[in-house]
């Protein structure tokens, strides 16, 4: 009796082994980070700055949509010690970043060292105008 129930239950095991879903590559694959992605984490306080380098704010946001799109940075002007500071929601297309101060491009950048932030990003607007921006409320 006892031999009857170890075969029968050695059948059933190897039963539901084989009826286990195989896993395919697609799942099994993590994501890799590609060179010059960079961490939205560390995107908090990179600097902006204007056409004529003068620095008119800092990053102090990203907001992303429920799609999982960047739709844009908040950035923070004005303002002393968290008095009079004014946020306003920049759109990705109307910013360049750049990894060296003097070097902008649209987008990513292709350098080869690995950085999870650029060292600036540089927006064609005056300090003024970004300040006279509609302020974005949370």
């Amino acid at each position: 009796m006892r031999t009857l129930a170890t075969v029968a239950a050695l059948l059933f095991a190897s039963a539901a082994f084989a009826q286990t879903p195989a896993h395919t590559a697609s799942e099994a694959a993590a994501p890799i980070a590609a060179a010059g992605d960079w961490s939205a984490a560390k995107m908090k306080g990179v600097n902006v700055y204007n056409e004529a380098n003068d620095k008119v704010g800092d990053v102090y946001d990203i907001i992303i949509d429920s799609q999982g799109r960047v739709r844009g940075l908040v950035i923070e002007a004005g303002g002393f010690l968290g008095m009079g500071t004014h946020y306003v929601l920049v759109a990705m297309n109307s910013l360049k970043f750049a990894n060296k101060a003097g070097k902008t491009t649209e987008g990513m950048t292709s350098e080869t060292a690995r950085e999870w932030f650029p060292d600036r990003a540089v927006i064609n607007v005056t300090k003024d105008q970004l300040k006279s921006m509609p302020e974005f409320k949370y």
